[in-house]
């Protein structure tokens, strides 16, 4: 019984979070999706495609079930180097079709196999694994890059939030009167 309840636990986490990420894009233009925003290049459309890219390999690949879609196989020249951001022929349409295909695909392998299903990921040290293992690194993953994607965006214009209906109202005046708060209160360490 707890594996049923985990997997749906772990599934609709792993849902409400990749729908996060790409709430991320919305409202932005192209550039502002795709220019890098961090001194190793990190965008927006780039963290989708990655995510789009790795769970195609994890939940495809790793257990037997190939994603049909045009994603490089994990150990293809080049794979994991581009990857990470939107090249100028790719748009960001492109990128989101790409991306919830993959979202198909991985919600189809989830629900057709056991929580305890085994697979193997060649790239790992210990390469034997279960989907449970599949499922938390997704999510730990997936997770972390919709935090990059938190940051980002509130740096390119302010928003905030996890969807549109838990975003906090962009008062530039309120942001401002804390950002000096709090940029005063280090300063006390200077």
């Amino acid at each position: 019984m707890i594996d049923d309840f985990a997997k749906a636990y772990l599934h609709h986490q792993l849902r409400t979070v990749r729908e996060a990420l790409v709430w991320k894009l919305d409202g932005l233009s192209e550039y502002d999706a795709r220019r890098p925003l961090t001194a190793t290049g990190t965008n927006l459309l780039g963290l989708v495609k990655h995510r789009a890219y790795s769970d195609a390999r994890y939940f495809g690949e790793v257990f037997g079930r190939p994603f049909p879609g045009p994603v490089p196989r994990w150990n293809e020249a080049g794979a994991w180097e581009n990857e990470h951001w939107a090249a100028a022929d790719e748009t960001r349409a492109d990128i989101l079709t790409l991306h919830q295909a993959v979202c198909e695909h991985v919600d189809t392998t989830i629900d057709a196999l056991p929580i305890d299903a085994p697979g193997h990921v060649p790239w790992w040290p210990s390469p034997d694994v279960k989907l449970f293992n599949i499922m938390i690194h997704s999510l730990t993953d997936t997770t972390r890059h919709a935090g990059h994607a938190d940051i980002l965006r509130e740096q390119l214009d302010g928003r905030t939030g996890t969807t549109a209906e838990y975003e906090q109202p962009n008062d530039v005046g309120v942001r401002e009167a804390y950002w000096a708060k709090v940029s005063q209160a280090a300063a006390a360490w200077s």
